[in-house]
């Protein structure tokens, strides 16, 4: 069994879609602790609505690539829009932060609520 620490975002109706997101993850994977959610200001492009952001920890028998593979179908049922810019509104946004202990995201450093989000989930650099 593989654990991985997933960032999860939404700015357009986050509300339902995190929703919709944490039932997916709960019925198709073994969903584990779930971080508190915050508002952030978007990055890059700035006129939008702001984002709501956070992270969980999910346990699967997929390895890291099939499991990237996974979140991003998953991503694609909720209706993200991928011909929209890199840094533009979306349904969902979710991304492999933590695997089996490991940081695999560069990301992590940027951004200090995806710090927050996944230290509250028990990682620590």
């Amino acid at each position: 069994m593989n654990t991985a620490i997933i960032s999860i975002g939404s700015n357009i109706d986050p509300d339902e879609n995190i929703r919709k997101i944490l039932d997916i993850l709960q019925a198709e994977c073994h969903l584990g602790k779930v971080s508190e959610f915050v508002r952030t200001k978007p990055i890059g492009i700035e006129n939008q609505p702001d984002f709501v952001n956070g992270a969980a920890v999910v346990e699967t028998e997929m390895d890291q690539a099939a499991f990237k593979a996974y979140l991003k179908s998953v991503e694609d049922r909720l209706g993200r829009d991928r011909t929209l810019p890199k840094f533009g509104p979306r349904t969902m946004d979710l991304d492999i932060v933590v695997w089996n202990g490991l940081l695999v995201d560069g990301d992590y450093h940027t951004r200090d609520f995806l710090q927050k989000s996944v230290g509250e989930l028990g990682y620590k650099q």
